[in-house]
């Protein structure tokens, strides 16, 4: 494997040992331990891998972790505040708006980033940002409702 590489997740400084043609989902997962990240189809399609990296939502499947050193990178695991939810976490549980669950870290991220550009959305701004992550059980109604819910919308 290559040098040390410093990343700093979830604002926490990380020292691993990664060549930087390592992906930062690889890196996510094996070496630092965040495993909410999940590994979908590995080739940017379906988004279950999304973290934020810097304020652009990213899939971390095809980021190579040599593009994260010096930005921040934010997970699912970075969210919740001391030990409470975060409200777009809060709202996808109270809208029911997942069942196997395996895209919805990636669905609250790309959905957190949308919300950090545009903190009330209509409809249309959620379908089109929300493109790029698929559920192959169809909750996207459901996550659009957690969406506007977290927006302080009514669903």
């Amino acid at each position: 494997m290559g040098g040390a590489v410093e990343l700093v997740v979830n604002g926490e400084k990380h020292q691993v040992k990664a060549d930087p043609q390592t992906t930062l989902l690889e890196v996510l997962r094996d070496e630092i331990g965040l495993t909410g990240t999940k590994y979908g189809c590995g080739e940017s399609q379906c988004g279950a891998c999304t973290v934020l990296l810097g304020n652009e939502h990213v899939h971390a499947c095809v980021t190579l972790v040599e593009e994260a050193v010096g930005k921040p990178v934010t997970t699912i695991e970075g969210l919740e505040q001391d030990g409470n939810l975060h409200p777009l976490q809060q709202a996808f549980l109270d809208e029911d708006a997942m069942q196997c669950a395996y895209c919805v870290p990636g669905m609250i991220m790309s959905a957190y980033a949308l919300l950090r550009r545009i903190p009330h959305p209509t409809d249309e701004d959620i379908l089109q940002h929300m493109h790029g992550n698929i559920c192959r059980c169809g909750g996207y109604p459901r996550m659009v409702n957690a969406i506007k819910r977290a927006a302080g919308g009514k669903p």
